[in-house]
């Protein structure tokens, strides 16, 4: 009993039980075939209502939902947010089960866009159960087996489906039976004393072996939350690997004798004084240009990539239906995945001076997402749809991994929570005006086509604008260095002379 109290007592508890938790969750075999399920005779859909009536939905559930459910997230300090986040996903799940018509199949996007916005919780819920010098394995661990899901999920449909060993409605009861699995660890969870914005905690802790009391506690003060502590990417949850975990307030990591917690917390903040932090935060962040360069190009590039994420399946379906061809697709999104990862892994590597240079990657590498993007829309081959799909997801991840770590490399940990949540709301919002003038059937309507053409053409102009933001930064950079530069006074005796 002595060793299990103890074991629920340390760090590890929570995070192997999030890591189960994130696993099962994310192991969703029949997501690579959705559309194929969902044309097919198990529903007898067609490509136009799944892409203009039915797919649009998450887009609008996504967008409603989001703020209320990121400060819902932090007042219920997490784990609420997470038990909901599975609930939903099951709900998902069993209308894709027993339901089969179009308003069904809206209710389950409606549900799926509430997955996707608690997902916030699942990254956050770490935070506020372990202690700061902890944040770097554990988001490693939660990200990492995230991925490991993903990648289950994706392999595991591809081998059921081309080997015919379940049908569609048996993937999905095996991904009930796995969500029901995921539910039961998120009731395990621990229930956090404190959270970043509405409960502050202030505990107090003292060392096994010397008996002191330190006080340990989140100052009001934004300036102080920057000096404070100074998190890189890989803590707050990014792809990148590089840089080091500092805090004032703790000394030698791994050296230091064990710590325990003797209590308390302050009492929660009303909304509108986090409310009103939380806006001073946002106007001091966006005050900065690179931030404001780096924030912009996030926005929209998220935007582009989650519409062409959520509609490339009905752009394979439509270069090759999947009734007279073997489809890979789960097999195209695991290899994808992976080689994301391997791409934004390498980035912690590199020693490129993105503070010069960095506006001109954006430009470069979204040029050739573009290109992908073109190539993928017309030439009517699914290898070359498949192959553009990898280079663009890898090119994304790529640089979505640099701008974290530009964006997070002078932010405390609020702050950042705030840019990427003000960041993935902005992107959000452009989805939601693309998707209601674009996809929607009461908008344009648009089909599968010419919607890829207006996403590669978006992505050119994103293009565009930062290739010539990064001559004029280059410009501007250069021009400084020659201003500030001392003069040679050889130089000037030379030119004396020839008067």
């Amino acid at each position: 009993m002595e060793a299990m109290r103890r074991w629920r007592s340390d760090w590890r508890f929570p995070t192997t039980l999030l890591c189960t938790y994130g696993f099962f969750s994310t192991i969703k075999p029949l997501e690579p075939f959705l559309i194929p399920y969902m044309t097919g005779p198990d529903m007898n859909l067609t490509i136009e209502q799944v892409n203009n009536q039915i797919f649009p939905v998450w887009t609008y559930s996504y967008m409603a939902i989001l703020v209320p459910v990121f400060l819902l997230t932090d007042w219920l300090r997490y784990k609420p947010m997470v038990v909901f986040q599975c609930v939903s996903l099951l709900t998902t799940t069993a209308l894709l089960f027993w339901t089969e018509s179009v308003p069904a199949m809206q209710a389950t996007q409606f549900f799926y866009g509430m997955v996707t916005a608690s997902e916030v919780a699942y990254f956050s819920y770490i935070y506020s159960v372990i202690d700061l010098k902890r944040y770097r394995k554990a988001t490693s661990y939660i990200r990492g087996i995230q991925l490991l899901g993903y990648t289950v999920g994706y392999v595991l449909g591809q081998l059921l489906v081309s080997f015919s060993l379940m049908s569609y409605n048996n993937i999905l009861v095996f991904t009930l039976v796995l969500t029901v699995i995921a539910l039961f660890v998120s009731l395990l969870l621990p229930m956090p004393q404190q959270s970043m914005f509405f409960h502050h905690a202030k505990t107090k802790q003292t060392t096994a072996r010397e008996g002191t009391q330190v006080d340990v506690g989140r100052t009001e003060d934004a300036t102080q939350h920057s000096s404070a502590s100074d998190i890189t990417l890989e803590e707050l949850g990014g792809d990148g690997k590089g840089g080091t975990l500092r805090n004032t307030d703790i000394g030698q990591e791994e050296k230091e004798p064990k710590v325990e917690e003797l209590e308390e917390s302050a009492a929660p903040e009303s909304c509108g004084q986090v409310l009103l932090q939380l806006w001073r935060d946002f106007l001091q962040c966006y005050s900065s240009r690179h931030l404001l360069y780096w924030s912009v190009w996030w926005a929209m590039a998220t935007c582009g990539y989650n519409q062409t994420v959520n509609y490339v399946q009905v752009l394979w379906e439509h270069v090759q239906p999947s009734q007279n061809f073997t489809i890979y697709n789960g097999g195209v999104e695991a290899v994808s995945t992976l080689m994301s990862a391997a791409t934004a892994y390498g980035i912690g590597f590199t020693d490129a001076r993105w503070d010069q240079w960095g506006e001109l990657a954006l430009g470069g590498f979204s040029g050739l997402g573009a290109a992908a993007l073109f190539l993928m829309t017309f030439i009517s081959n699914i290898w070359v749809c498949y192959t553009g799909y990898v280079v663009f997801k890898c090119l994304y991840m790529l640089l979505i991994t640099i701008a974290m770590y530009k964006i997070a490399a002078d932010l405390s940990l609020e702050r950042y929570a705030l840019v990427f949540g003000a960041n993935n709301f902005l992107a959000l919002t452009l989805q939601t005006i693309i998707t209601s003038v674009v996809v929607d059937s009461r908008g344009l309507g648009l089909a599968i086509i010419p919607q890829f053409t207006i996403y590669a053409s978006y992505f050119t102009f994103i293009a565009v604008v930062f290739s010539l933001l990064s001559l004029f930064t280059i410009w501007k950079a250069q021009r400084s260095s020659r201003e500030s530069a001392p003069p040679d006074q050889n130089d000037f005796s030379s030119k004396a002379h020839r008067f």
